[in-house]
């Protein structure tokens, strides 16, 4: 099929940039290094040549910048997909992974534990993952009656979650004292910590929640045109709209939990990209999420270069924001 080639060009395309923005990477940061020491290290990795790299070269790329820039393409990837299929199923290019609530859900989980300085392993990640799907389940439950689910339901009662639940943030603000810092930093969006065990936990749930969304980028079409035109061709509309956002809200929830709260990800990508490849989601979702994958490489490049890190969120948004509205202007305001 003629989809098939264009999909496969596409994300070899997108893989080789992703590789060589990740080989340029590694090389800056307050300690430069050069793109063929990483070289270095990958022979060492993958072909146990030892001679080649320092201790300190070691330690530097594989245990610092590595994690983080592996981390920065999963999290990336996984926002950009949330994104394409938030933007398919509400026929919206305004929507975004926290249409529905999630991201108020995470950073309601993730500040509450950050605020009574709760000491749980992997409290903060865990509690971003439970308050990201509780909310959009809520969202979902409030939204359906008697089976059945409108859209235009749906997003009402995820703006009010949101408001809710950002009054709720900004109380437990209020009440962090000292841990105010680590909370504001968090909200702000971060990959400052990052590590193998991160990389082990998100990479497995991010690549199995992107190939089930894959298998209903033709479901996903049928949504786009409408439900009825959805119905007419034998798709089970709301059995498809829950699993979609079940396991879009998943890949939010797990990217935000290990990142904090990144804007502009999940709705500038997926806009950019149908303008470049059109609105057929089997091209769409993979040339999306890799798209996401390289821009949040090179924002969080750009947030570690400085005399001071900056969190990546405040670098998306910067970068983001301007941009959007110079493609709305550039468009007559459509979207």
């Amino acid at each position: 099929m003629r989809y098939i080639h264009r999909v496969t060009a596409w994300c070899l395309t997108l893989s080789t940039l992703l590789i060589i923005v990740s080989l340029v990477s590694s090389g800056i940061g307050p300690v430069k290094l050069s793109s063929n020491l990483f070289l270095k290290v990958m022979l060492t990795i993958f072909f146990g040549e030892t001679n080649l790299l320092t201790p300190t070269d070691m330690t530097i790329l594989v245990t610092l910048r590595l994690p983080r820039i592996i981390l920065a393409a999963i999290v990336g990837f996984a926002l950009a997909a949330a994104g394409t299929v938030m933007q398919g199923f509400f026929r919206n290019p305004m929507a975004d992974p926290s249409i529905i609530g999630v991201s108020a859900g995470a950073a309601t989980g993730a500040v509450a534990v950050i605020a009574f300085g709760l000491s749980i392993p992997f409290g903060i990640e865990i509690a971003a993952i439970i308050g990201a799907l509780v909310a959009a389940f809520f969202v979902f439950y409030v939204s359906t009656e008697k089976g059945h689910t409108p859209v235009a339901t749906l997003l009402l009662a995820g703006i009010a979650v949101q408001t809710f639940l950002g009054a709720v943030v900004s109380l437990l603000l209020l009440l962090s004292g000292e841990n105010l810092r680590q909370a504001i930093f968090w909200l702000m969006g971060h990959l400052h910590t990052a590590n193998w065990i991160d990389i082990s936990f998100t990479l497995p749930l991010v690549l199995l929640g992107f190939s089930f969304l894959f298998l209903f980028t033709r479901d996903l079409n049928a949504l786009y045109l409408g439900e009825e035109s959805a119905h007419s061709l034998g798709i089970n509309v709301e059995q498809t709209k829950r699993l979609l956002l079940g396991v879009a809200s998943l890949l939010t929830a797990v990217a935000v939990s290990v990142s904090g709260i990144i804007g502009f990800v999940g709705l500038i990508i997926p806009h950019i990209m149908r303008i470049i490849v059109g609105p057929d989601h089997r091209i769409l979702l993979p040339t999306s999420a890799l798209s996401g994958a390289i821009f949040l490489v090179i924002a969080d490049t750009v947030a570690r270069s400085g005399v001071a890190e900056v969190p990546v969120g405040v670098v998306t948004a910067l970068v983001g924001a301007p941009f959007f509205i110079y493609l709305l202007r550039n468009r007559g305001g459509s979207v």
